[in-house]
């Protein structure tokens, strides 16, 4: 087992392969299991590097009081130092995406391409007033997470967004689905309000400075919402059928082929 000493604890982190580096970041409340059957298809052409984020997975809890996007992407940093890894390429999903937006808005032009699955900016996906941003995560957050434990908030959070999009939003497939609550219920319940309040404080960039070739992946069960996020913030968007936020876990044939398409389309 490798492991990055960060500020704060250790960050554990997956290399295999040769060849140019291709970095996964997953997303809030998951690991870096989801990205197996990216792992499994690239893992052949490419350098393949995949971390779990502070109070995730395999790293989890750090005794950093207050967690970060920008803390996050300094652990990104550090571990792309770390493996000397030059213009790697970033794949991220749902806040993995917005971890590699933050590095991309430092370096940029120090990333080969970036994949950006599910591709949301902020959450909630949507700029708020800074008015209502003062107010904070919803009150019922704390309280829930006191009383009855990561996978019931997490399930309670899956109801609320569901409500608002009217679809399926975090997956098309059931089983895809129970797999991400299930994950959800193994983070330590300070850990997850860490997280919540990484991705609610986070301001993030515009990117028009930005000089690496981006794509958006959103499956079409994607909430309108982070749909309209990911045309602000890519120059290729593509809809995957029989997918939602979880695109990469819903359909990862489909998605595999558009990730491999861009990528060829770049070396060209």
């Amino acid at each position: 087992m490798a492991t990055l000493s960060v500020d704060g604890g250790e960050v554990w982190y997956e290399s295999r392969g040769d060849g140019r580096p291709l970095v996964f970041v997953h997303g809030a409340w998951s690991n870096g299991e989801v990205w197996r059957p990216q792992v499994e298809r690239f893992v052949d052409e490419f350098r393949i590097v995949r971390m779990d984020v502070r109070g995730h997975g395999r790293t989890g809890p750090t005794t950093t009081r207050r967690y970060s996007i920008e803390l996050f992407a300094d652990d990104l940093e550090s571990l792309v130092t770390h493996l000397d890894l030059e213009e790697p390429i970033l794949c991220g999903l749902s806040m993995g995406n917005i971890i590699a937006q933050e590095y991309l808005d430092r370096h940029p032009d120090g990333a080969a391409a970036a994949i950006l699955g599910g591709p949301a900016r902020s959450m909630p996906p949507v700029d708020l007033p800074e008015s209502l941003k003062a107010l904070g995560p919803p009150p019922w957050l704390g309280p829930t997470l006191a009383m009855a434990g990561s996978k019931t908030t997490f399930r309670a959070l899956l109801r609320s967004i569901r409500s608002a999009t009217g679809g399926p939003w975090i997956a098309a497939d059931p089983e895809v689905r129970e797999r991400a609550i299930e994950t959800a219920g193994e983070i330590d319940t300070r850990e997850f309000h860490k997280i919540y309040r990484a991705l609610y404080d986070y301001d993030p960039p515009t990117l028009d400075h930005v000089e690496t070739p981006t794509m958006a992946i959103y499956g079409r069960g994607e909430s309108a919402l982070v749909k309209r996020q990911g045309k602000r913030v890519a120059e290729r968007v593509v809809a995957i059928d029989d997918a939602a936020h979880l695109v990469n876990c819903d359909n990862p044939e489909a998605f595999n082929a558009r990730v491999a398409a861009f990528l060829d389309e770049i070396d060209a």
